[in-house]
This record gives structure tokens, sequence and C-alpha cells, in this order.
């Protein structure tokens, strides 16, 4: 007997796995990016995949071996049809009900923000088109994840008032790699829609901690301590750029730290600081020394800000890798590539701003009337900036001397003490090793 003749009359017709004979046709009402994507996936996994779409002479590109006709004659030919649209645009279904009677409707569409609507999406295409049966699933897929075939193990919901229904999804899912969990009935539909919505939830609680012991901390010793001015913050919505021009801009602030951490055992620098001790002993004369809180301030800005735009890019180049990306929701991921982007650019280039704030209007600054190097490279991220805010305020505050060896000056002291310090800037540019310590000290004769 063949399988029709089974089939009872409130189920799907749909071929087993591995069955012989012609492949399954899987309908898609949208050709959007979400509705290619899925419809790649499907032919790759051995399925007829049929468009259906108002304009099927002009509806754009699709992939290779897809089919795209009417809404009418796609619903005709699938039992089984996905609804890649938004809510918006379900009335068109009621003029095709009597070619979905008997149907199976997956509903992908996910809401904006919560509530919305006061029904969910898919109890609303149930009432649509009610000889039809509507399963909602799959929709926290995102077409990212679809293209890059980000979908083994990955696991996805699904829940409608048809047993058969869902079975004929599940088979479905389970061929292209997915894990599937029955949530239930269409009541549950809403609980479904909310979840690409959610904005990391098991984070919350750890980063409130967090973020209330660092205030506390941050003001016992802002109270305890040297009050400082704080310097404006400044955020500007701006796009990322693709991933690999990320990852290269990733790759070089990399370097920029590891340079960082090398100039201190540079032997410019050292000579710097050695002539500087030479010529003080020579001349007898001492440095004065004393506290600038501006320049301290500065200092600090300067690689607190460094440290922490490196630390968000970190994040950023994490987000490109396959396995983390393809774990996180629509929402989580365009809130990583988005906001946190546009974050870390605020911050680096605030970092770049501190490092020449007072060096902007003094002549020496411009050799043959040219501007240094890091001012050119605040140009671009500037122009951004200010594109996407132009009324943001200009960067401004002090900052530290990039090329000053953390000693400052001393007020004058006792004359007793003044033979100290030369041991110590020669200590302090030589490094504390044995060998370097007595070359000093031979050097000075001391």
């Amino acid at each position: 007997m063949g399988v029709e003749s089974d089939v009872k009359p409130d189920s799907v017709a749909l071929h087993p796995v591995g069955a012989t004979g012609a492949p399954e046709v899987m309908g898609i009402f949208g050709t959007g990016d979400l509705g290619r994507s899925l419809g790649l996936r499907l032919l790759q996994s051995g399925y007829r995949v049929v468009y259906g779409s108002r304009r099927p002479h002009s509806c754009g590109p699709v992939p290779q071996g897809a089919e795209v006709a009417s809404h009418a004659e796609a619903a005709k030919e699938a039992s089984l049809i996905f609804v890649c649209v938004h809510r918006e645009h379900y009335d068109f279904l009621t003029t095709l009900t009597p070619h979905l009677k008997g149907k199976v409707l997956v509903d992908l569409s996910n809401n904006l923000r919560k509530g919305i609507y006061p029904e969910a999406n898919a109890a609303y295409l149930q009432r649509l088109v009610p000889g039809a049966d509507v399963v909602k699933g799959l929709n926290t897929l995102s077409a990212w994840a679809l293209q890059n075939g980000l979908l083994a193990g990955k696991q996805v919901y699904l829940c409608g008032n048809s047993a058969n229904a869902k079975q004929a999804v599940s088979e479905m899912a389970t061929k292209l790699g997915l894990t599937v969990l029955d949530r239930g009935s269409l009541s549950a539909a809403r609980e479904l829609e909310d979840f690409p919505l959610r904005l990391f939830p098991e984070w919350r609680l750890p980063l409130l901690v967090a973020a209330c012991l660092m205030g506390f901390f941050y003001f016992y010793l802002l109270i305890r301590d040297v009050i400082y001015a704080r310097f404006p913050n400044w955020l500007d919505r701006w796009m990322l750029c693709r991933k690999q021009m990320g990852l290269v801009a990733l790759g070089l602030a990399l370097l920029h730290a590891i340079y960082t951490f090398i100039i201190p055992i540079r032997y410019a620098v050292r000579h710097k600081l050695i002539s500087r001790v030479v010529d003080e002993m020579k001349n007898n004369k001492t440095t004065p020394f004393y506290f600038d809180n501006k320049e301290a301030w500065g200092t600090d800005s300067f690689y607190v800000l460094g440290i922490l735009g490196f630390f968000l890019y970190l994040l950023l180049g994490l987000t490109s890798l396959p396995s983390v990306g393809g774990s996180l929701s629509w929402r989580e991921f365009s809130f990583v590539q988005s906001k946190l982007g546009h974050l870390t650019l605020s911050i680096c280039t605030a970092h770049g701003y501190i490092y020449g704030w007072n060096k902007f209007l003094r002549p020496s600054t411009y050799k043959w009337y040219t501007p240094p190097g890091y001012m050119l490279c605040l140009i671009v991220p500037s122009v951004v900036l200010g594109s996407q805010d132009p009324a943001a305020p200009p960067l401004r505050g002090p900052g530290p001397d990039p090329h000053s060896t953390g000693l400052g000056e001393e007020p004058p002291a006792d004359r007793s003490k003044q033979g100290l310090q030369p041991r110590l800037v020669a200590k302090a540019a030589l490094g504390p090793s044995g060998g370097q310590e007595a070359l000093i000290k031979t050097v000075f004769n001391i």
C-alpha cells in the first residue's frame, strides 16, 4: 500500500529521512536574508525548496537550485512552509486559506521588543489561517548562523497544537543538525518569541555585584584620598567595520601594547635618563621634585583608557570566532558588534587625545609644518564619531608627557639628600639586575 493511503487526514505527508524517490518539497514565504539563508541550508540537506513571492520574476537572487513561484503555487507544492516575513505582512495569508488547509506553517518571526502586540505572532498567524497547523520554532536561528553553517548541536525550540506538525518540523530540524526541544502547545509561543530578546541574562547578577563593589571602592578611595575632576565621557554610535578590518585593528593594538612594555628598556630612553643624571652631577644641581596633580591625573587616565580599550578590543575579537558568535542570540551579537564597538572606538580615541592634549598648540610639535603621527591617527575616528553625533563636545582634559620619566620634579631638598637622586634615577633607568647596577656605579664612580 502506498504512503498516501496510510496518512490520516490531519497528518502531514512528508517523506521519511533516507527515503528514495523525489526529494521533499519545502516552501518558504519571504526572500529576505533569513529566507535565503534557510533555503540554502535546506538545499544542502537534500530538500527541494520553492520560494513564494509577490513578484516571482523580480524578487532578487535566491540560492542556486531553488525555485521561485507565487505564494499560491508554492503553497500547493509544499506541505511544510516557513513563514519568513514580519508580522505586519501576514495579511496576505488570508487570501491563501484554501491552499494552506492541512499545511504546516512554521513561524520564524520575532519582535523588536517585548509587549508590542497583545498576542504572540504564532497565535495571530493561527487565527488568520485556522485550517493550517502553525508551529512556532527556529526563531532563535539568525541568518548569519545559517549562512556560516553553525548549526551542529545548536538547540532550537518548538511549540504547537498539532503533535504531527511538530514531529514533521522536528525531523526536518534534526536533519539540519539541530537539537530540538518541545515546549508544548502554542500558548508557549510568546515565551519562545522572547528568547532572542534576552540580553545576557546569566551575566546580570555577576555584573551588578561587580559594578556595586567597584563603585563602592571607587567612591571610598575618592573621598579618602584626592578627588580628581572626572574626565567627560563621550560615546557616539558608530557601526563597526567588517570582521577582517576589526581583526587587523586588534593585531595593531596588540603590537602597540607590546611596544609600550619595552619602552623602558630601549637604549635611547636609558641613554636619555643617564645623560640627565650626568649633567646634574657635573653642574652640582638637583632637579626639583614635586607632585604634579594634573600630570598624575592625565597619566592615570591615559593608561587606564588604553588598558580598557585593549580589553574591549579582545572581547570584540573573541565574538568573531564562529564558536563564540554562533552561541549568541541576534540581540546579543548586535549589542557586542554595535554598542560595544562604539564604546571601544570612543575609549581608544580618548586615549589618543589625552596623549597629546597639551601639544596641539605648540609650534615645536609641527616639524617642517607637518603634524606628528598620532594626530593623523586621530583624524578618521574623530570624523566618524563627530558625524554620528555632531553635538558631542570636543574632548578636553589633562594629559601626560609621553617622554616623562615618571619622576617629575622635586622642591629644593636638604643638601645631604641630593646625592641620592642620581643613584635612584640611574638605577631606575638600567633596571634592578646586578650587572647593570655595577655598570652605573663604575660610570659615576659611586
